[in-house]
C-alpha cells in the first residue's frame, strides 16, 4: 500500500513538474502576435467609398460586437460547448477523447477547445500530432485564458479561422457566401458557417451546397440540444433556404486604377508594411469619373474601328485570284486552303485626369482592356506629343515679350533663310495644306498653324523653348531644333497632362499622385500626400495662353466640342503627329485637367484625317461632361 502511495505521489510530482515546464515554455511566446493576422488592405476612393482590396489573405478583421450572436452560439455548440466553463482546457473532453483513443489506438480524436485551436492556429507549436504538442497547446491555452477575456478569445478565433474558398475570418465568409456582414447573419446562416470549420473546402457551399446544408442541420440540432435555440427556432432555421451568392472571385488587380495605386503604394510605404496588410489606402480616384473614362474610351475606340475609312486603311489584302485558263475544263477546281486574315492590332487609347486643387489623379485608363494587356499607356508609353507642345511655345513668347496675341506672324512656307544658320532643311506643312500671309499670333495657336508656331518658337529662342519643356518635366533632354516647337519629342500622357496643370492653375505644375493617405490597422498614419506645386510658368503669360486656348474650343481645331456635348468653360489643345500616328487632346476646366491619347502600340497611321479633334476629343468631352465631373470646381478659368 505504501508503495502505491509513493507511486501516486511520484506521478503527481512528475505531472506538476511537467505542467510547470510546459507553462514556462508557453511564457516564451508573445501573446500580442495573436491579433496580427494577414489581411487584405482596403482601397477607398476620394469620396471615402470602398473601392477595392489588395491581394493577400481574403480577411476582414472585425470586433466581437460586429458578429451576430447567431454565429457565436453556433460556433460554441459546434466546437466547444463548455467554452464558458473551462479555463482553456476541458477535462471532460480530454477524458472522453482519451478513452476513445485508448479504445481505438493512437491519436484518433482530440479534445481541443476553442482556446487551444486559437493557440495552434496562431503559433508554430510543432507539426506532429503528438502528446508533446498537445501539452504545449494546453499550456498556451491556459495562459491565453489567464490574460484575455472570453469575448476577446472568440473575436481572435472568429477572425483567424478559414472558411473555405479562399475566405479567412467570419466577416469575409459572410460577405462572400451570403452577401451581408457578419453582424446580420440569421440562425441558419450562422449554423452553416460553423458547420464549415472542420472541413472548410469540402463543405464550402461554393463547392458542395448539399454537404454544407447537412452540416448546418447537425449544428442546428446541437444548438437545440444545448438550449441555445428553441424548437420553433430550430424548425424555422431548417426551413430557411440558403442561396450562396456565387460570385466569381475577381482579381482585385484587374483594374487600371488599382494596378497604378499598388505601384505607387510600393513607393510610399515599406514592403513589410504592405505584406502585413490591414492598411487603409485613401486614394484620389473618383469612382464615377473612372467608370465614365473606361466606358467612353472603350466605346469611342470601337466606333472608330467600325468606320469605313478606318477599315479601308487597315483591311488586310485580299488573296490573289486563281489564274484564268482558256477553254473549258471538265475537271473540278481543287479546293483552295482558307487562310484566315492576320489578326488586326487593336486601336488603343489612354486617359488621365487630375484634380486642379490637389494634383490628385481622379481617373486613369491605361488602355482598352486590362485583362488583355496590362501595359499602362497612360504612365509609361512614350509617344511624340505633336501640337500639344505648342501652348508652351506661345507662353514663353508672351513671357519674353517677343509677341502679343495680336502681333502679326507670317504663315508662309518656311525657307532656308527662316532657319538658324547651318540648320538642316526643314519644311513643315500646315494640316490643311495651305499657307497664308501675316496673321495675328493667337490665330496660329487657335488653328494650330505649324509654320507660325515654328516662327514664334525661333523668335523666342529654341534654347528657351527646350528649357521650358524640360522644366515642365515633358522630357529630361529636349533637342534644340525647330521641330521641337511642333512636339517632335516623346513624353508620357501623365507628364503631358501634368504640364497642362501649369496652365490650369495659372503657372504651377502639380505633382500627380494617386494615394492621399495610408494608415495601418491601428490607425497610425504611415503616409500623407504633400500636394506639391512647382511654379514653372509666368502667371500673366499663362493666363494669356489660357484665354487663347478657350478659343481653340469655341472656334478653333476643337470647335466640335460643343456638338459633342461640352457646355462649360474650358480650354484645350489638339495634337496630331506626322502621318496621323498619334492623336491627342489636352484640356482643362477650372476644376479638372484631362489628357487623352489615341494610337497603336506599334506606331503607324491610325487613319487618314485621324486628327486629335476627330479621335481624342470625343473621349475628353464624354469625361469632362459626365455627371461625376460636376463635383469639381466650375466657372471662369484663371
Amino acid at each position: 500500500m505504501l508503495t502505491l502511495i509513493k507511486l501516486g505521489f511520484a506521478a503527481i510530482l512528475l505531472w506538476a513538474l511537467g505542467g510547470v515546464f510546459y507553462y514556462l515554455w508557453a511564457l516564451t511566446f508573445d501573446l500580442s502576435t495573436i491579433g496580427r493576422m494577414p489581411q487584405r488592405s482596403e482601397i477607398y476612393d476620394r469620396n471615402g467609398t470602398f473601392y477595392s482590396r489588395t491581394m493577400g489573405e481574403n480577411r476582414v478583421v472585425v470586433p466581437y460586437e460586429q458578429v451576430s450572436p447567431n454565429f457565436v452560439q453556433a460556433l460554441i455548440s459546434r466546437e466547444d460547448s463548455r467554452f464558458y466553463e473551462h479555463k482553456g482546457i476541458d477535462p471532460i473532453g480530454i477524458a472522453r477523447a482519451a478513452f476513445r483513443n485508448l479504445l481505438f489506438g493512437g491519436m484518433k480524436e482530440g479534445a481541443s477547445t476553442i482556446t487551444q485551436q486559437l493557440a495552434r492556429n496562431s503559433y508554430d507549436l510543432g507539426g506532429r500530432k503528438d502528446f508533446n504538442r498537445k501539452f504545449l497547446e494546453a499550456a498556451m491555452a491556459f495562459r491565453i485564458e489567464m490574460e484575455m477575456s472570453k469575448e476577446k478569445i472568440l473575436e481572435l478565433y472568429m477572425n483567424r479561422i478559414y472558411f473555405g474558398s479562399g475566405l479567412y475570418g467570419v466577416e469575409a465568409a459572410s460577405l462572400a457566401y451570403f452577401g451581408k456582414p457578419a453582424s446580420n447573419m440569421t440562425v441558419s446562416e450562422g449554423a452553416l458557417l460553423a458547420g464549415l470549420i472542420r472541413s472548410p473546402n469540402r463543405f464550402s457551399p461554393f463547392n458542395n451546397l448539399e454537404a454544407s446544408i447537412k452540416q448546418r442541420d447537425v449544428v442546428l440540432g446541437r444548438m437545440e440540444d444545448l438550449g441555445l435555440i428553441t424548437h420553433a427556432q430550430h424548425e424555422k432555421a431548417l426551413a430557411e433556404k440558403i442561396e450562396p451568392r456565387l460570385r466569381p472571385l475577381v482579381n482585385p488587380l484587374d483594374s487600371w486604377a488599382v494596378d497604378a495605386i499598388l505601384h505607387e503604394l510600393e513607393q510610399v510605404v515599406s514592403p513589410s508594411q504592405i505584406d502585413g496588410g490591414g492598411l487603409k489606402i485613401d486614394t484620389t480616384i473618383d469612382a464615377g469619373l473612372q467608370k465614365a473614362a473606361e466606358e467612353s474610351l472603350s466605346r469611342r475606340l470601337a466606333e472608330v474601328e467600325s468606320r469605313p475609312d478606318f477599315q479601308a486603311q487597315h483591311r488586310p489584302p485580299l488573296p490573289p485570284s486563281p489564274a484564268k485558263t482558256k477553254g473549258k475544263s471538265k475537271a473540278k477546281p481543287l479546293p483552295q486552303p482558307v487562310t484566315p486574315p492576320p489578326p488586326q492590332e487593336p486601336l488603343q487609347g489612354a486617359l488621365l485626369a487630375i484634380d486642379n486643387a490637389s494634383g490628385g489623379i481622379t481617373a486613369i485608363v491605361g488602355g482598352r482592356n486590362f485583362r488583355e494587356s496590362k501595359y499602362n499607356r497612360a504612365l509609361v508609353a512614350m509617344r511624340q506629343i505633336g501640337s500639344s507642345a505648342k501652348p508652351f511655345v506661345y507662353e514663353e513668347a508672351f513671357r519674353k515679350g517677343v509677341i502679343t496675341p495680336d502681333t502679326p506672324v507670317n504663315d508662309a512656307r518656311l525657307t532656308p533663310a527662316d532657319l538658324p544658320p547651318r540648320s538642316p532643311a526643314y519644311d513643315p506643312q500646315n494640316s490643311d495644306g495651305t499657307f497664308g500671309g501675316m496673321i495675328p499670333a493667337r490665330e496660329g495657336l487657335i488653328h494650330s498653324r505649324n509654320t507660325m508656331s515654328v516662327r514664334v518658337g525661333m523668335a523666342t529662342g529654341l534654347g528657351t523653348v527646350a528649357t521650358i519643356m524640360q522644366k515642365l518635366d515633358l522630357a529630361e533632354e529636349v533637342p534644340r531644333y525647330p521641330s521641337v516647337c511642333l512636339g517632335s519629342f516623346e513624353s508620357t500622357l501623365k507628364n503631358v497632362t501634368a504640364a497642362y496643370t501649369a496652365l490650369a492653375t495659372g503657372g504651377s505644375r502639380l505633382h500627380p499622385h494617386l494615394i492621399e493617405q495610408v494608415t495601418d490597422a491601428e490607425g497610425k498614419i504611415l503616409f500623407r500626400a504633400t500636394h506639391a506645386k512647382v511654379p514653372v510658368l509666368d502667371p500673366t503669360a499663362a493666363r494669356t495662353t489660357t484665354a487663347i486656348l478657350t478659343e481653340v474650343i469655341t472656334r478653333g481645331t476643337a470647335a466640335r466640342a460643343a456638338l459633342l456635348g461640352l457646355n462649360k468653360p474650358a480650354a484645350g489643345k489638339t495634337g496630331t503627329t506626322d502621318h496621323f500616328v498619334d492623336a491627342w487632346f489636352l484640356g482643362y476646366t477650372k476644376g479638372l485637367t484631362c489628357g487623352v491619347w489615341v494610337g497603336f502600340d506599334h506606331p503607324k497611321t491610325i487613319m487618314r484625317g485621324g486628327y486629335g479633334a476627330e479621335l481624342a476629343l470625343p473621349i475628353w468631352v464624354d469625361v469632362m461632361s459626365s455627371k461625376a465631373s460636376g463635383r469639381y470646381a466650375a466657372g471662369p478659368l484663371p
